[in-house]
């Protein structure tokens, strides 16, 4: 439900096109609506234009249909992570219009195409092993209506390949960089660019990686001033950042 949604809904109640009773039916599940196990939060997209995105992992089948319904019934596009393949099935099953990312591990169902909105975000990823967190940035950005530029493999290890890519992230409103190992790529983008630069860890590396303990506290101790770090391995974390300071400029519905 969204503002645009619900001045029309005000608009057809005034213009006697709509009862006053079917406008409540319309709203009687806002701003939350109970399916069982969850309370999916159809309210927000007014609170925070973009709305709740449904964190697959751990989740049964039969709740992320539920859940999944209940947002399809709203007419909301709907972002699922962390799906594995095994729980995917049965949604591509149930909604074949969906669209299921194996790299990304996301499922989107739209109702609708996402609002084309000014603002480009440049991801950037260090190695091969750390493309599965930067396609669930670039999906998620990507729903919320933003360009996506990606730049793969442009890790520390061969700076040349970063530097042939300059004239892309200086078209960046914002640059989400991702790096497993030691964590340096966002220090180096962060010294080039006068973007915000959204740093993740991942959990890529040998045994003193710790799993990306190392990169998080190598990017937490970052010599590049501004370099905002999210959790390891959240892609969808640093996208939703990016998306946040883009709404900021005024350019969304």
């Amino acid at each position: 439900m969204t503002p645009k949604k619900i001045q029309k809904l005000l608009d057809d109640v005034a213009a006697g096109t709509l009862s006053p009773d079917e406008a409540m039916t319309t709203l009687q599940h806002l701003p939350f609506e109970d399916v069982g196990d969850t309370l999916v939060d159809h309210h927000r997209v007014l609170r925070q234009k973009m709305p709740e995105v449904v964190f697959g992992q751990k989740k049964t089948t039969a709740q992320l249909l539920e859940i999944l319904g209940a947002m399809h019934r709203h007419q909301t596009n709907t972002l699922i992570t962390r799906l594995s393949p095994e729980k995917a099935g049965p949604l591509i099953d149930a909604y074949p219009q969906g669209e299921y990312d194996d790299l990304a591990q996301t499922f989107c169902l739209l109702v609708h195409e996402p609002v084309l909105r000014t603002g480009t975000v440049v991801v950037a990823c260090a190695g091969t092993s750390d493309l599965s967190v930067a396609r669930e940035a670039t999906v998620t950005v990507e729903l919320n209506g933003y360009q996506v530029l990606e730049l793969k493999d442009v890790g520390v290890a061969g700076l040349h390949r970063l530097l042939a890519h300059r004239e892309t992230l200086q078209q960046a409103d914002v640059v989400i960089v991702i790096a497993g190992m030691e964590g340096a790529l966002p220090s180096v983008i962060g010294g080039l660019v006068s973007a915000p630069v959204i740093a993740v860890p991942t959990s890529v590396g040998y045994g003193a990686s710790f799993g990306g303990l190392a990169a998080l506290l190598g990017m937490l101790n970052s010599c590049a001033s501004g370099v905002t770090v999210v959790n390891i391995d959240n892609g969808f974390g640093a996208a939703v950042a990016a998306c946040r300071i883009l709404n900021q400029r005024g350019d969304h519905e």
